[in-house]
């Protein structure tokens, strides 16, 4: 880092947050002296996390990023960053400022999460961009973050800077970024984690647990995930069975990835769980719930409503005897509902990514 500037806000240093300068300071540091990138896998988020130090000018000072710059209108790296500091309120740089071409670093943290109940009905998941910014509040002293926020893929690099909006993170504006703003404090706890970085004993951790994702994979995983979504209804002879045949496939590495989805596909459909094209009516889940519980099931929902339309109507009821209606990717056309335990599915879905068997909220 080599200059910042003032800003109106109050200092955002929360001694509770995870989401303040002194957790974020460190990992800059390592960014800056160790490593500029970082991938790695935490408990819960599907993919790995990215972490990236970039600096203005120079990670934008290529053929491909001078013509970003270019298109969107402005001269130089510097009147973008000015761009991104008029939204984040921080002190602009002057023209004599930009002359002496020093560095202006930020950090961007990329990473995928359960969508929202209404942006469930177009994505399975989407994804977070966190841009960090260091400044000064009332002091000369680097003391301070900003942050940007965009749910869009940068495919225009210059461009998904410029679309970021600013966050407060403690007024998310929607339920998605809610969702995002939460994972963001799970990662950030990984991020220290996974370089062994001090967290302050101030800082309320969102996690007591390590949350660092383990790719070790044993039988007794699979074993605990078949009892699991099947919410313990299998007799433990059948329970091996399963187990043994999944991690099988799982270490099968002859077999081609939908040949394992086959399986999978086989395993769902030997416990409890309903196979149904993409379009069913209200009666069509009364039916088969009912069916996977074993006892009457019935929901009240609008009239005229169908299909993925029906679900908050569906989990609203569930939810009354602590239960969750969970799908099978398919990777086709189709659901592969089944039914589990509501306080279970964060467990299944870190299961799920841990074994490669494919399970999605809905």
């Amino acid at each position: 880092m080599k200059n910042f500037f003032s800003n109106l806000f109050n200092r955002n240093n929360d001694p509770q947050s995870i989401i303040s300068f002194d957790v974020i300071n460190p990992i800059y540091s390592y960014l800056y002296h160790e490593s500029n990138s970082l991938e790695f896998k935490v408990k819960g988020i599907h993919d790995p996390v990215l972490v990236n130090l970039y600096s203005i000018p120079y990670s934008l000072d290529h053929e491909e990023g001078r013509a970003e710059i270019k298109k969107a209108g402005f001269n130089n790296a510097y009147e973008v960053l000015n761009e991104l500091y008029t939204k984040l309120n921080i002190g602009t740089l002057s023209e004599e400022m930009i002359q002496e071409g020093l560095e202006y670093d930020f950090i961007h943290v990329q990473f995928y999460s359960q969508p929202g109940q209404e942006m469930k009905k177009h994505f399975k998941r989407v994804i977070n961009n966190f841009i960090i910014f260091f400044c000064c509040t009332n002091s000369l002293e680097i003391n301070d973050i900003r942050i940007l926020y965009s749910g869009s893929h940068f495919l225009d690099y210059t461009k998904g800077l410029l679309d970021c909006e600013f966050l407060d993170f403690n007024a998310p504006k929607n339920e998605t970024q809610e969702i995002g703003v939460k994972d963001f404090k799970l990662v950030l706890q990984g991020i220290c984690e996974y370089l062994n970085l001090e967290i302050p004993k101030t800082v309320e951790l969102p996690s007591s647990e390590s949350v660092l994702f383990d790719e070790n994979v044993t039988i007794g995983d699979f074993k605990e995930f078949v009892n699991l979504v099947s919410r313990g209804s299998i007799e433990e002879e059948e329970l091996n069975k399963y187990a043994e045949n999944l991690f099988e496939n799982f270490n099968d590495e002859t077999k081609e990835d939908y040949e394992s989805t086959e399986e999978h596909f086989a395993f769902f459909e030997e416990i409890d769980a309903w196979n149904s094209d993409w379009k069913f009516d209200p009666e069509d889940a009364e039916y088969f719930i009912s069916e996977m519980l074993g006892e009457d099931f019935k929901f009240d929902y609008p009239e005229e409503t169908y299909s993925h339309d029906l679900f908050p109507y569906i989990q609203s009821e569930l939810a009354k005897s602590n239960l969750e209606l969970l799908t099978y990717e398919t990777f086709g056309d189709n659901y592969l509902f089944f039914i589990a335990n509501k306080d279970e599915v964060e467990r299944i879905l870190e299961l799920s990514e841990l074994t490669k068997i494919e399970v999605n909220q809905l």
